[in-house]
This record gives structure tokens, C-alpha cells and sequence, in this order.
């Protein structure tokens, strides 16, 4: 399960600085719709402006479609892949992993679509504890189950309910291993690959949650279901 930090050069920095340009934009959009907690209202799709709308870089160079990644869903030759930045304490990325995202499994299960879920952890140490809790799950099998469990019906937990005590006892309601969890979320290999995740995310330009890519184009917040659905078909449509 363990890979080299060498193997994390499949996207360029030319490329990072570019995508970067052109998420900023989105993050420029996004904040006009936040909330007090931080978080994203839902908008209308943000659009980018500027030299970068006519003639963007391909986004898809941050899909990595890795068959040994633990946070992904879907076959790794799906023609979409959606990539997620998001966090556990975000209250709109709760929303949206209860409304759109079975609907975005549903395609996964025909073999259309590849999730690859990135934590950016904007929201502090809470965050990064709870995506380093997902990925102990996601190495006894369960990453997408104990996903659902952090964002039962929609609802962001407290931080008090992220603790580490907290989390390693989700862990033991949903029958994984507690002990094995509690070794593997603390491991180093966790904590370098929740570390890369949210690097990725900031190195693009997701300073806020939740940002997605679907296709290689950006949506920002947790819009209604419609217009990842609508964005899944053109993505589809593009990839025959």
C-alpha cells in the first residue's frame, strides 16, 4: 500500500501553476457566496473570466487515476473522473456527499465514472484527523462507509465528535478493527498520503470546499444535483 513520494510526479509544476490560475478564479467566485463558517453557498456554476477561459490547460493532468488508490471509486479507464476536494468539517461538503454524490455512484457502478476523493483540510487540525481517520478505514476496505458515517444525513459532526477517541470508536461501531485503526491513522504512510492530498488541492488553487473537477472542468460548491449530472453527460459526451 505504501508508494514512494517519487511516484507523486504526475502532474507537472507547469501544469500546477496553470491549473492553479485558473482555480483561483473559482476561489475568487466561490468567496462571494460564502457563508460565516467558510464554506459555500450554493451559486450557479462559477465560470472562469480572463485569458484562462478562452484557452485553459487540460485539468485532467490532476486525475490520477492510480489502481492502488484507497480514496477512489471506479474503474481507473473510466472515460470521466470527478475529483473531490473536500472537508469534514465542511458543512456544504456534507450536504453535497448526502444529495449528488450517490447519484455520481450510480455512474461509477456502470463504469462511466472514477471518484478520486482529496481532503484539502482548510478548516484546521479537526480536518486533517478526520481524513487521516478515513484512510485507516479505507485500509480495512471501508473508506466509503466510514465517509457516510462523518457525514451522516448530511450533517457535518462537531469537532468535539472528531477526536481522536471519537473517531477510533466509529471505527469499532462499524466493525473495523479499533486497534489496527488506531495504528494506521497515526502510521507515517497515512500521514504522508493525507499530506499529499491536501497539498494538491492547495497547490491548485482549492483554498476553499468543496471544488471539483469533473473531466477536467471546475465546479465549485455544492451546487443542486442537476448541474453535476448535466456536467457528467457533457463530460461523457466529450470523451467519446
Amino acid at each position: 500500500m505504501n508508494r514512494q513520494r517519487a511516484e507523486r510526479t504526475w502532474v507537472a509544476p507547469a501544469a500546477i501553476l496553470a491549473v492553479a490560475a485558473l482555480l483561483v478564479v473559482l476561489v475568487v467566485a466561490l468567496a462571494q457566496g460564502r457563508d460565516d463558517q467558510g464554506s459555500t453557498a450554493e451559486s450557479p456554476i462559477a465560470q472562469p473570466t480572463g485569458p484562462e477561459s478562452a484557452e485553459h490547460p487540460d485539468l485532467t493532468s490532476a486525475e490520477r487515476r492510480d489502481p492502488d488508490d484507497l480514496l477512489a471509486a471506479g474503474p481507473v479507464d473510466a472515460p470521466v473522473t470527478l475529483i473531490v476536494f473536500s472537508d469534514y468539517q465542511c458543512p456544504f461538503c456534507a450536504q453535497w456527499s448526502h444529495e449528488t454524490l450517490p447519484l455520481m455512484m450510480e455512474h461509477v457502478e456502470t463504469g462511466d465514472l472514477r471518484i478520486e476523493w482529496r481532503d484539502v483540510n482548510v478548516f484546521g487540525p479537526a480536518s486533517e484527523r478526520a481524513a487521516r481517520a478515513s484512510y485507516a478505514a479505507a485500509l480495512q476496505g471501508a473508506f466509503w462507509e466510514y465517509h457516510d458515517a462523518l457525514f451522516a444525513e448530511g450533517e457535518k459532526r462537531s469537532e468535539a465528535d472528531l477526536s481522536d477517541d471519537a473517531l477510533i470508536a466509529l471505527a469499532g461501531d462499524l466493525g473495523l478493527d479499533p486497534e489496527r485503526f488506531a495504528t494506521d491513522m497515526d502510521s507515517s504512510a497515512t500521514v504522508d498520503e493525507i499530506a499529499a492530498n491536501a497539498q494538491l488541492g492547495m497547490d491548485l488553487g482549492a483554498h476553499s470546499t468543496p471544488v471539483f473537477l469533473m473531466g477536467g472542468e471546475p465546479l465549485a460548491g455544492a451546487q443542486p444535483s442537476q448541474v453535476f449530472l448535466d456536467a457528467f453527460d457533457q463530460a461523457l459526451t466529450a470523451a467519446a
